[in-house]
């Protein structure tokens, strides 16, 4: 999952981030209203801590991605509610289902991809990745080559070439943010010089 980050040369880019984990194995992109955006994170959050005291287990992709879309409907209905003016994008990796994608909508509406892409190229970015995933079940490799592709599909459509500071990943099943072997079944967030790794992979390939 990749989102380009555009802002004032004096914001700490640190501070403006579209991506959030909402619990241990799952997270999300969310485009939009940066603030509604933060909001509806912490609702989302929430909701995935609530269910979690409640049932013993994490909340998985789709409960969560139906919840979402449950309370956005909601705020349509009332007049004294304004809707959230964001796009949500849902990833985990399920132990029973594998790869797990849901994207909501502001109006409540809910549904699982192979791949997806919201934003102002939103269109452009569909079209590209259903030519690469063309009868596929999802993105195949490893988390490698799944990231390059998302930044790839990116830099197609926007029509130009990525720093490591001008992108952020999220990531789930990849391999271990302390370094260790393995691979590390929940969601976290790329470091530059692991965003880095993949812009120089793909400049080879180029």
């Amino acid at each position: 999952m990749a989102v380009s980050t555009k802002s004032d040369k004096l914001i700490d880019p640190a501070s403006v981030s579209h991506i959030f984990k909402i619990s241990p194995g799952v997270g999300c992109v969310i485009t939009g209203s940066i603030a509604d955006a933060r909001a509806f994170a912490q609702r989302a959050q929430g909701e995935a801590a609530e269910f979690r005291y409640k049932y013993g287990y994490e909340m998985p992709a789709d409960a969560l991605a139906k919840r979402l879309a449950n309370i956005s409907q909601v705020y349509t209905q009332r007049a004294y509610m304004r809707p959230y003016g964001v796009a949500t994008t849902i990833i985990s990796l399920d132990s029973e289902y594998g790869p797990q994608l849901f994207k909501c909508d502001p109006a409540g509406y809910y549904i699982g991809y192979k791949g997806t892409a919201a934003g102002p190229k939103q269109q452009e970015a569909l079209n590209h990745l259903e030519k690469k995933l063309r009868n596929k079940d999802c993105a195949e490799g490893n988390w490698e080559e799944v990231v390059e592709q998302a930044i790839t599909t990116l830099g197609t459509v926007l029509s130009m070439d990525f720093k490591k500071g001008e992108i952020e990943i999220g990531i789930v099943g990849g391999p271990r943010a302390d370094g260790k072997e393995g691979t590390d079944p929940g969601f976290r967030l790329l470091t530059e010089e692991e965003i880095d790794d993949r812009l120089q992979a793909i400049a080879e390939k180029d």
